[in-house]
């Protein structure tokens, strides 16, 4: 049985600077695969990728910047401080109604 080597991680960066020496340096999928020492496989897939513009993806997903990040999580934040909100006005709503009660 082949032995499993722990799978490669690439940066963005890197698989940019990769499919550039195949784009625009002009070299073969296979010579910059074997320049770089990586998958022949790999590179062409990206290459594919880049041509079809989600080269940027990562599993099928689009990698996402710091900023649609953090817009993300304020709107996430923004959802439950209005869920708390009204939470308290339908509480401070009943309270009210209840000492109205209270004082007949």
């Amino acid at each position: 049985m082949k032995e499993q080597l722990p799978k490669q991680v690439y940066t963005n960066e890197f698989r940019e600077q990769a499919v550039l020496l195949v784009t625009r340096d002009g070299l073969s999928v296979a010579e910059a695969a074997r320049r770089l020492s990586m998958s022949l496989k790999t590179l062409a897939n990206w290459v594919k990728r880049a041509e079809a513009g989600t080269l940027g993806e990562v599993n099928g997903h689009r990698v996402v910047t710091e900023t649609e990040a953090e817009c993300a999580r304020l709107r996430r934040e923004n959802a439950e401080l209005r869920m708390e909100r009204d939470i308290l006005k339908k509480a401070s709503a009943y309270f009210a109604s209840e000492s109205l009660r209270g004082a007949r």
